[in-house]
C-alpha cells in the first residue's frame, strides 16, 4: 500500500536536496539532483495563532540569501492568522547548486516583525 500524497502533509525534506556546508553563510541547501524549474520544493514557513510570528521548517531555516536568487517564497494557505509558504524554484537548479532566496523581495519580513 502506497500512501496518498496531501498537500498537508510534512516532510522535512524531499529527497532531491540536501543539508550540506555553505560557502555563503553556514549550512544551506543543495541539490542532489537537477531540480526542475517552478517545482514545490516545501513548506517553508508557517504562521499559526498562538504563537507571535512564523516558525521555520528545515527548508525555511537553511534557504540562504542571496542577491542572484534562484528559488522564491509562495503564500500557499492563508486562512484567519494561519499561512504557510511554501518555496519554489524560479530557474532549473543543477546537481550541486545551492538553492536561494532574496528575503528582502518576499513577504516575511525577516527579523522585522510580521506583516
Amino acid at each position: 500500500m502506497h500512501p496518498i500524497y496531501n498537500k498537508m502533509y510534512y516532510k522535512p525534506l524531499p529527497d532531491y536536496i540536501e543539508i550540506g556546508k555553505s560557502p555563503i553563510e553556514g549550512f544551506g541547501l543543495f541539490a542532489v539532483e537537477d531540480i526542475e524549474k517552478d517545482t514545490d520544493v516545501g513548506m517553508s514557513h508557517m504562521k499559526v495563532p498562538i504563537i507571535q510570528g512564523y516558525v521555520r521548517t528545515p527548508i525555511g531555516g537553511f534557504l540562504n540569501h542571496a542577491d542572484d536568487f534562484n528559488c522564491q517564497l509562495s503564500l500557499e494557505f492563508d486562512w484567519d492568522d494561519y499561512r504557510t509558504y511554501h518555496v519554489y524554484t524560479t530557474v532549473k537548479i543543477c546537481k550541486g547548486e545551492e538553492l536561494t532566496l532574496n528575503y528582502y523581495v518576499d513577504d516575511l519580513n525577516y527579523g522585522q516583525g510580521d506583516k
